[in-house]
């Protein structure tokens, strides 16, 4: 049965299309989310907040957030009281 993972701000995503959660730190991350803004594959769902965390969806979809993977993972693992940083 198919979840659904509040990512912050009253944004929400389907917990079976989510491949990956990781930093926006590394260079490759960088490049992930420059591909993707060129590809027209990005769901910014920050609110024009910093992004601290990318999801990776099927169908090779990219969706920022302002949480900390940290805190989007918990939320994933069934732990609801997670802060939102």
């Amino acid at each position: 049965m198919a979840r659904l993972l509040n990512i912050g701000f009253g944004n929400v995503v389907n917990t079976d299309k989510i491949v990956s959660i990781i930093t926006p730190d590394s260079a490759p991350a960088k490049r992930l989310i420059q591909k993707a803004k060129e590809e027209d594959r990005i769901v910014d769902a920050t609110q024009g907040r910093r992004t601290r965390g990318i999801i990776l969806v099927d169908g090779n979809k990219v969706i920022l957030s302002a949480l900390q993977p940290d805190t989007l993972a918990g939320r994933f693992n069934g732990r609801e009281n997670e802060t939102e940083e």
